[in-house]
């Protein structure tokens, strides 16, 4: 078999044109397998965000617990309830109310008018330090003593007048 020229070429192109579509495969294999990584790479940074989220929160949930021990540290004065502070049940509960004298006075009712210039929540002022709690370094709330019950109960009894609203 004799090859003529024309013959030749076509064979030469047909082996070009082979050549070039294994490249394209073998470059669209390496494609592919930069995509799967490009993929899972993302789905890692999801992941990432979203435990980053999770710690935020987790955080700010316990600066709050924090915050809200100092606060209670400072105003309050609360503790946790003993085994013996529990009723035992209904009849127990019971026994403790009494029906109202008739001398007894009228039950205490406080109320309050907003007026334009004030705000819903009144500014949160240490009792010790005269200072607005929030300009408060956090690192100071915890050295605090507690308050003590005859401190807690006079602030607590005491209204001021600009609060009260006579009838």
């Amino acid at each position: 078999m004799n090859m003529n020229r024309d013959r030749a070429r076509s064979i030469g192109w047909a082996f070009v044109l082979l050549i070039c579509l294994g490249l394209t495969m073998a470059l669209m294999v390496k494609v592919n397998a930069v995509k799967s990584q490009v993929r899972l790479a993302e789905r890692q940074l999801v992941a990432l965000k979203r435990e980053k989220v999770f710690l935020e929160t987790e955080f700010e949930t316990r600066s709050n617990q924090q915050q809200l021990r100092a606060l209670n540290d400072v105003e309050f004065g609360y503790s946790a309830p003993t085994a013996g502070q529990y009723l035992a049940g209904e009849r127990q509960l019971a026994a403790y109310g009494k029906a109202a004298a008739p001398d007894a006075p009228a039950p205490i009712r406080v109320a309050s008018a907003m007026t334009e210039d004030s705000t819903p929540f009144p500014t949160m002022v240490s009792p010790i330090s005269g200072k607005a709690m929030a300009a408060e370094p956090d690192g100071k709330a915890s050295t605090r003593k507690p308050v003590d019950a005859a401190g807690l109960a006079r602030r607590l009894s005491h209204v001021p007048a600009q609060q009260v609203i006579r009838e």
